[in-house]
């Protein structure tokens, strides 16, 4: 495991790493999740920006300045910067659209908190999860294992490219 939060390839896979570093009036650490899950969607589509400017340009977007999750509005606003994303609300669509998708970001409820990760296309069927909690910073299995055993509980939204047909 890196010493610094990044996996070997460039993506941030623990926010634990990141107490430094204020987001929404909390540390990213605690908060941080949102932020970190567009830096590595974004990497992931071919965009190596700075984390510090992912982290400012979406803090730049919520309204308010405390601490609590990243509101999902403010992330597709940010994305939108950097291309065509769409958003699926309910369990099933959301799992359809993951499924269908080289890249995006989950949100949904980790034990009692809501949580942002990324989602990575490995092979097909099998997908990389990142930051998703102590000891799983950075896991692959198929989306729908993944769906049973970390989204069984609270709402899902998936965020993901506009794929070109």
């Amino acid at each position: 495991m890196p010493q610094n939060g990044f996996s070997e390839d460039g993506y941030i896979i623990d926010q634990d790493y990141f107490a430094a570093y204020p987001y929404r009036g909390s540390t990213s650490n605690i908060n941080g999740c949102g932020w970190v899950a567009a830096f590595d969607l974004l990497r992931a589509r071919g965009r190596n920006i700075p984390f510090q400017e992912v982290l400012s340009g979406l803090n730049g977007t919520c309204p308010t300045k405390l601490p609590g999750p990243t509101p999902v509005r403010a992330l597709r606003q940010y994305l939108a910067g950097f291309g065509n994303y769409r958003q699926c609300r309910r369990r099933r669509a959301a799992l359809r659209a993951a499924e269908k998708a080289s890249a995006g970001i989950l949100r949904y409820w980790e034990g009692k908190e809501p949580h942002y990760i990324p989602f990575l296309r490995q092979e097909e069927g099998v997908y990389r999860f990142l930051n998703v909690a102590d000891g799983m910073e950075d896991m692959s299995c198929p989306m729908d294992e993944f769906f049973s055993t970390h989204c069984r509980f609270g709402s899902v939204v998936v965020i993901v490219p506009r794929e070109r047909s």
